[in-house]
């Protein structure tokens, strides 16, 4: 009894939810603990009706037309289905009910509270009702039987009782359970089951088995187990035919038994191991629908099939079951036990003995072989679900069979890693095709929206901006399922039909001329799976695995063999993201691979072929690229990841949705990321994936955040505070090597950030007493910014720090020597613009600004605009003539990105001078007395002579000039001065001070101002 097992999908808040289908089996229902009831068409079904019934819903029954629920406000309710139109009050309890059921006609229902009492209603009229009193506890489950004369309960009492419903008294009662004092505390619901048809057997689970009574006797007569199930069941349900049992327990273990042999034919586990509470069989018995405590539905698909068999049924038909070879599963997996049954009647006609054993082309041994002369055996391999002869006959249905004769197994079943289903390739900012209104695309520059229904079959396009262009409306009379959206055209393809081949349009409204739209054929044996457009260019991803590059006046420029299906296609300026499938993913994952291209002057691959990383057991969701041209993407999961251009081109994760998600059944819908200001524009969606048409949804601002280790505490919070500006500002070295012209205030602006976080790092390692990460730290500094470390680390007292620093700090400056004088002006002038360094660092010496304190940036290092007070605003792309571009339309209200025009050379700014130091101030007043007894001394000559006799004075002499000792405190501690004598001597004195400046000026042939 093979089958497939469906992904599982949020359907209500994580809590209790249950699940059950209608009588038809095309809808199924489920509640949960948001409140809602919705009713699923598939379980693919994206935009599902819901009901809103109250803060939580306990438990639900389905019946004809009629819906019942138990809510958290003490009643029962009745609802119309599938229309949802509330219908009145059954009944009410002094607490909340528990669960509820329909009997078999649907004229009774029956629910059980937490005030220990049980009620069975009459649907017709309310007012007829009995009470069932007699349990000590909490209801657990209730069940009608299929006569409707009885009815089963559970109780946290530890009691499984046995009722007349008529007489209102108990029948039997087994002590059974664990005993609890409330349903919440309850290690198994213990919902029962009986038996369809005659209600033969009751089956109550009972820790990790299942008992079956025998009605009428109420003996215990059998247990169906399973060596591999060692948690406790939580909810049981009998097949429509009767003749299986279905379980699932509280580690989210799937059984079904075969109830006549005893075996357990089916096992299948949770994906995550959470609690099965929810499990219903399609009427047809090919399906078992189960739901979990997180909110999650799940499929089971291919059970069986619902035709009948008979005893008369030839033996050549019998036969031809085991001849296709797309029925082999059945036996591969159903026979894989050597003690599995024969299960199948099969006629007295046995003249082919001979052929017993015949082994054909596939290597199977057929099953003729396994066959008994007895026209009683049955055969497993032959196992079909539905109504047959078990289904309605009180005696033979019910009746437990004895085991026959083992089977020798036919194959090995494989049991290793099993191929995930490849993803279907989709367009980013859009929700699923097979919606009557939806998103065909939402992005940064508007909104492309579709009706198809019985009044419209339309596209609206809508802009954020409406300088770029007025809004259009136009009529989809060719199908279009695609879109895309910029500044420059409106892109839409159809998918080929019967008679028409697949077509890609453009509507170019930015032309100049007054053709504004083009179409083309794509060949007949191909489709568009993905399509995106850039700045002045088109791309088409098609089945045939063909990447086809248009200009956007309609020119065909490009053509490219893809490496493997399309899964989606992403643009940006000159950019072009492609994902595809590199192989088949095993275990739940995608084997994705990425290309980015880049159009231009120089075309070039900029990522060839590497694999995508995916959260495990996920899918890619969104695919883009950041306003300033960064791509990223966003998984399933939630999780956002940001090319990280400075470390090979690798994926960083920059953000995850589910962190800030109220419930797991929430999502946000992401439709654009900015860099500057850092955030990320979504959608939340309350209960699905995709957001409804109308009203139209409010877009929401998500704040990014690394995930790093420790980000509770402040050492945490300013590493990722400085990981993130790093990686958030790489795209202006892209740009700059691009040819563009970047903002040099954003650029300075980060830098000073960055530097500022690396400064606070410094002082908080200071005060740990971390000096080796302190040195670490400063090796990321800059030239200038060492300097100031080291002024902290002396007035810090750290002098063996401080000597470290300024060995960096003269690398650093040897560094900008040999890298040429324009990078020293660079240096220069990046000193000049973070010249609030230094006060801030006296401010972090003198407690002014709080290192352990909330780990926030001071108001320097905020973002440098102002916060953004449209949702929409600033996402617009910028516009940059290419080869492929040819158009000249209407020119972007946003940022240009101009060519890089080259750096005009200029002089050094001599900056504010020093004040005068001790030694100057004792120069000037004894210059005269020098040159007086030497007059024929040189400039450089008199400055060693007064240096000598400065250094010769007594402590009384020097007296007035201690006062001028901390003016030369930043040459005190600064390793700036061994740049001109080019040694590593550390500075110890006041008069080892005068000496380096004295090199420094007299070796760089510069004055003080440089210092500054």
């Amino acid at each position: 009894m093979p089958c497939e097992r469906k992904p599982m999908r949020y359907g209500h808040s994580e809590g209790h939810t249950e699940i059950c289908f209608d009588d038809s089996g095309k809808f199924f229902v489920t509640c949960g603990a948001d409140g809602d009831v919705r009713i699923w068409d598939g379980l693919d079904d994206d935009d599902p009706k819901f009901i809103t019934v109250g803060e939580k819903v306990y438990s639900l029954a389905l019946k004809k037309d009629k819906l019942v629920t138990a809510s958290s406000n003490n009643t029962v309710q009745i609802h119309t289905f599938p229309d949802g139109d509330p219908d009145g009050i059954l009944t009410r309890f002094t607490t909340n009910a528990t669960h509820v059921t329909f009997n078999h006609s649907g004229s009774r229902v029956a629910a059980g509270s937490s005030d220990f009492m049980v009620k069975v209603v009459e649907v017709s009229d309310s007012s007829q009702q009995k009470t069932l009193r007699g349990h000590e506890a909490p209801v657990l489950s209730v069940a009608f039987d299929p006569k409707d004369d009885l009815l089963a309960s559970a109780s946290c009492d530890g009691s499984v009782v046995v009722w007349n419903i008529e007489e209102q008294t108990q029948v039997i009662s087994w002590p059974l359970l664990q005993k609890t004092n409330d349903v919440s505390n309850a290690k198994s619901l213990c919902r029962l089951a009986w038996q369809p048809g005659a209600g033969k057997f009751l089956a109550v689970p009972v820790e990790s088995k299942v008992h079956l009574y025998e009605r009428g006797s109420w003996n215990h007569v059998s247990t169906l187990s399973d060596d591999l199930l060692t948690q406790l069941i939580n909810v049981v349900s009998w097949s429509p035919c009767g003749q299986f049992l279905a379980a699932g327990s509280v580690g989210g273990s799937l059984n079904v038994w075969d109830v006549n042999s005893k075996l357990c034919v089916e096992r299948y586990k949770h994906e995550k191991g959470f609690t099965v509470c929810g499990l219903a069989w399609h009427p047809s018995g090919s399906q078992i629908a189960y739901t979990d405590t997180e909110g999650r539905l799940g499929l089971l698909d291919g059970l069986g099939t619902s035709t009948s068999t008979t005893t008369t049924e030839p033996a050549k038909d019998y036969d031809d079951l085991f001849d296709d070879d797309d029925d082999d599963r059945v036996m591969d997996e159903g026979l894989s036990d050597t003690n599995s049954p024969v299960k199948k009647a099969v006629t007295g006609n046995d003249d082919d003995d001979d052929d017993d054993f015949l082994m054909p082309a596939t290597g199977r041994v057929r099953n003729r072989g396994a066959i008994l002369d007895d026209e009683n055996s049955l055969d497993t391999g032959s196992l079909r679900l539905g109504q047959d002869k078990f289904g309605d006959d009180d005696d033979t249905g019910s009746a437990v069979i004895p085991a026959a004769a083992p089977l020798v197994p036919l194959r090995p079943v494989y049991e290793g890693p099993m191929p995930t289903p490849p993803q279907k390739a989709f367009q980013p900012g859009s929700t699923p095709a097979h919606l009557t209104h939806r998103f065909m695309m939402w992005n940064s520059v508007g909104i492309v929206r579709g009706y198809n229904d019985e009044q419209d079959n339309a596209i609206d396009v809508e802009f954020h901006d409406s300088a770029v262009h007025h809004a259009m409306h136009l009529t989809n009379s060719l199908g279009h399922t695609m879109a895309d959206l910029s500044q420059e055209a409106v892109l839409l393809a159809c998918p080929s039909t019967d008679e028409l081949a697949s077509k890609l349009q453009c509507l170019h409204f930015s032309s100049w001329d007054t053709n504004k739209e083009w179409m083309v054929d794509l060949p007949n044996d191909e489709d568009v799976k993905a399509l995106c457009l850039g700045q002045g260019w088109a791309a088409v991803a098609t089945d045939a695995l063909m990447l086809r590059l248009f200009s956007i006046g309609g020119v065909q420029r490009e053509i490219i063999s893809l490496p493997g299906p399309v899964v989606c296609l992403a643009g940006h300026g000159e950019q072009l993201l492609i994902i595809y499938h590199r192989g088949t993913g095993f275990d739940g994952e995608q084997a994705l691979g990425v290309q980015l291209l880049q159009f231009g002057r120089r075309k070039r691959q900029l990522i060839n072929c590497e694999p995508l990383p995916l959260s495990r057991k996920s899918h890619l969701s969104w695919l883009g690229f950041t306003a300033e041209g960064t791509p990223c993407f966003v998984d399933s999961e939630g999780v956002v990841r940001m090319l990280n251009r400075s470390l090979g081109n690798t994926w960083t994760p920059v953000c995850n949705t589910r962190e800030t998600c109220k419930s797991k059944s929430d999502h946000y819908w992401v439709v654009g990321v900015h860099e500057n200001p850092q955030q990320l524009r979504c959608i939340p969606c309350k209960g699905s994936r995709y957001p409804p048409t109308l009203p139209r949804p409010a877009v929401a601002i998500l704040p990014f955040k690394l995930p790093l280790c420790q980000t509770t505490t402040e050492k945490g919070q300013m590493e990722e505070q400085f990981l993130r500006s790093s990686l958030f500002h790489n795209h202006y070295s892209f740009l700059s090597t691009s040819g563009y012209e970047i903002d040099e205030d954003g650029l300075s602006r980060s830098q000073k950030e960055q530097q500022e976080l690396l400064m606070k790092m410094f002082a908080l390692s200071c005060k740990l007493e971390r000096e080796f990460r302190c040195v670490e730290l400063a090796q990321l500094m800059t030239q200038s910014v060492v300097t100031l470390a080291i002024r902290y680390a002396s007035r810090s007292r750290r002098m063996a720090l401080a000597e470290r620093l300024s060995e960096i700090a003269l690398e650093k400056a040897n560094q900008i020597q040999e890298e040429g004088p324009e990078e020293e002006e660079a240096e220069l002038e990046y000193t000049r613009r973070t010249s609030g360094l230094t006060r801030f660092v006296d401010n972090v010496w003198m407690g002014n600004v709080q290192v352990l304190g909330s780990g926030k940036l001071s108001s320097s290092s905020s973002s440098g605009q102002p916060r953004v007070t449209n949702i929409l605003d600033n996402m617009t792309s910028s516009k940059k003539l290419s080869p492929l571009s040819v158009s000249a339309g209407k020119g972007s209200k946003g940022p240009v990105l101009k060519p890089l025009a080259p750096r005009p050379k200029s002089k050094v700014k001599i900056l504010k001078p020093w004040p005068k130091t001790g030694f100057q101030l004792w120069l000037e007043e004894n210059r005269k007395s020098i040159t007086a007894d030497q007059p024929d001394l040189e400039e450089t000559d008199i400055i060693k002579e007064a240096m000598g006799r400065f250094r010769a004075l007594t402590a009384e002499d020097c007296a007035p000039l201690k006062v001028l000792v901390k003016e030369l405190d930043f040459c005190y501690s600064s390793a700036i001065f061994g740049r001109g004598n080019k040694t590593k001597k550390y500075v110890t004195s006041f008069s080892d001070t005068v000496e380096g400046v004295f090199k420094f000026k007299t070796n760089n042939k510069r004055d003080d101002a440089f210092l500054y």
